[in-house]
């Protein structure tokens, strides 16, 4: 375990996504945390003392960030699509390409930062399996992993509930919000909120945790 940070620096990416925007309301509210640094490629509606947004393009090359990723703690990559909205190749380069090169250059840049990387349950990283997600998810944790980092940590929740709407919701997006409402009414236990994922992903980002990858189980019970 690493003790717990206080004034963290920290960087945020998919701040408009259905986890991301919780975990940057929950980092406001975290007296821990002093800095909140928004990776986004477009402006968010978050405004805060703490929030920075930083406009970025083009997520396969983080050149000229290097100042920004030597002075952070930790960085939660909450960036996702869903694998029904783009192409097969877009969905591998979203998923695993921008992940895994933004985590490069900020452990090249700071190799004492924290990399807090959403997966999801399911992923294989025996990169064998037929669903996209799944063998996707399961290449960029391989990949993280071989970047060899000192503070990788790879959360893998089930299905997840969301506190906070976004108004401008696909209509296949309420179609898997509702399914996870099925999920939560008949399996309570399979389900999480954005909220208590955001929690948990905050405090393992500034205190550790004693393995890499987190179950389902391990979040809830965090």
């Amino acid at each position: 375990m690493y003790d717990i940070a206080l004034n963290m620096n920290i960087i945020i990416t998919g701040a408009t996504g259905m986890v991301g925007s919780e975990v940057v309301r929950q980092a406001i509210e975290d007296p821990a945390i002093e800095k909140i640094v928004l990776l986004i490629r477009n402006a968010s509606a978050f405004s805060h003392l703490k929030v920075r947004q930083v406009i970025h393009s083009d997520f396969t090359s983080y050149t000229g960030l290097e100042d920004l990723f030597k002075e952070t703690d930790a960085c939660l990559w909450c960036l996702g699509i869903s694998q029904s909205q783009v192409s097969k190749s877009e969905y591998y380069t979203i998923t695993h390409d921008y992940a895994v090169a933004a985590a490069k250059a900020m452990l090249d840049a700071n190799p004492d930062m924290a990399f807090v990387f959403l997966s999801g349950q399911g992923a294989d990283t025996s990169e064998r399996s037929f669903v996209r997600f799944a063998k996707v998810k399961g290449q960029a944790e391989n990949s993280l992993a071989r970047l060899n980092p000192k503070k990788l940590f790879i959360f893998r929740p089930g299905g997840i509930t969301a506190i906070n709407r976004n108004k401008k919701e696909s209509a296949y997006k309420k179609f898997e919000i509702l399914l996870v409402k099925i999920m939560a009414a008949v399996f309570p236990w399979s389900v999480i909120s954005t909220k208590d994922l955001a929690v948990a992903m905050l405090k393992v980002a500034g205190k550790g945790f004693n393995k890499i990858i987190l179950s389902h189980w391990d979040i809830k019970n965090l």
